[in-house]
């Protein structure tokens, strides 16, 4: 069974075909400032990029019959829990909103539909980035009116999750599992029997420092920092804390090869500030055996940055003796895109309706 995957990117929608868990192709489309200024509504957008597809899979001499499947990123839409869902109309009215957010991957669904529905297949998304399993007291966030909210990398966690339980022979639904994403930005979940029952929101700041995101800040130094420009609009104060923080505010560059090279040729602010990422990424895992009560299989390490021996052997120092402790680098969303698709047409999952 040949499945369509497409993951649409700020300046980029990358796409591949799988047969089955093979690729048969995999591309980036990239966009040119220019094109994208001529798209500046979502239909012109969906239309352009829609195109690029098609022309793409000509190109790989792959025919729309071959597909059972098309399935997309998942965009900002209501909370909702994991798993596959079917592209349907009251999730395009969300998206097309943008009650929810603004960003590439809300094209994801509509790409997904318009490509699957003149041939009469399925259409889905899977585990977006505002899946919401937190249990009621990881809402607290102890200020009545900021709750705590679930914004993490959930299709990657999920994906590196049930891989890894298939390759012991287990199944992820029975399993608890601590999993660390480590990108741009770090989300560190605790995975409880299926469900990720807490899970730092990255996105918006909470948690460890990472490549360019602050993390956690000390209350009262960000009111004063805020006061101190509050002739800057919040949206410029986030972004420079989701832009400019972390690696890329301590050494001027988010660069793990560069930063884990000076690192180890002995330049000790940078294995300071390295390690310190790596410090309270072990924290955050540390927090997560606590809300599992200790109870906890494996912990595994993912993303980006989890090809990095040396920041992932300074967390293994730290969390190893909670359990084994596992390492999957990379993100690898097409492919987890694709085996939630095959999931569904399997019979193993049942997609969801939103």
């Amino acid at each position: 069974m040949k499945v369509l995957t497409i993951n649409p990117g700020s300046t980029s929608t990358k796409i591949a075909v799988f047969d089955n868990n093979a690729p048969v192709f995999e591309t980036v489309l990239r966009h040119g400032a220019g094109e994208l200024a001529a798209c500046d509504t979502l239909d012109k957008d969906l239309w352009f990029r829609r195109g690029l597809i098609e022309d793409a899979l000509k190109t790989h001499s792959v025919d729309g019959s071959e597909l059972a499947a098309v399935i997309g990123r998942g965009g900002l839409m209501r909370p909702l829990e994991g798993g596959v869902y079917k592209v349907n109309a009251a999730m395009l009215d969300d998206l097309r909103s943008l009650k929810y957010g603004d960003h590439a991957s809300n094209l994801g669904a509509f790409l997904a539909k318009a490509i699957a529905e003149p041939l009469n297949i399925p259409a889905f998304i899977a585990d977006p980035v505002v899946v919401d399993e937190l249990q009621p007291m990881a809402r607290l966030s102890g200020y009545p009116e900021i709750p705590r909210v679930s914004i993490f990398h959930a299709l990657n966690q999920r994906a590196v999750s049930k891989r890894y339980a298939a390759s012991i022979g287990k199944n992820y639904e029975d399993m608890n599992l601590i999993v660390a994403h480590m990108g741009g930005g770090v989300s560190v979940g605790a995975h409880n029997k299926g469900r990720i029952i807490d899970v730092n929101n990255g996105l918006d700041g909470e948690g460890p420092y990472s490549a360019e995101r602050c993390g956690s800040l000390p209350m009262s130094g960000l009111v004063r920092y805020v006061c101190a420009h509050r002739s800057d609009s919040p949206e410029a104060i986030i972004k420079r804390l989701i832009k400019t923080g972390g690696l890329m505010g301590y050494l001027g560059t988010n660069d793990g090869r560069e930063i884990s090279k000076k690192a180890e040729a002995g330049d000790e602010w940078f294995r300071l500030v390295y390690e310190g990422m790596a410090y309270q990424i072990a924290k955050e895992i540390g927090a997560c055996a606590a809300v599992l009560k200790g109870e906890v299989d494996s912990i595994i390490l993912t993303g980006g940055f989890a090809y990095d021996e040396l920041l992932t052997g300074w967390i293994i120092e730290r969390v190893s003796f909670i359990a084994p402790v596992i390492v999957m680098p990379g993100e690898d969303e097409l492919i987890a895109l694709a085996e939630a698709a095959l999931r569904v047409l399997n019979g193993q999952e049942e997609a969801k309706t939103y």
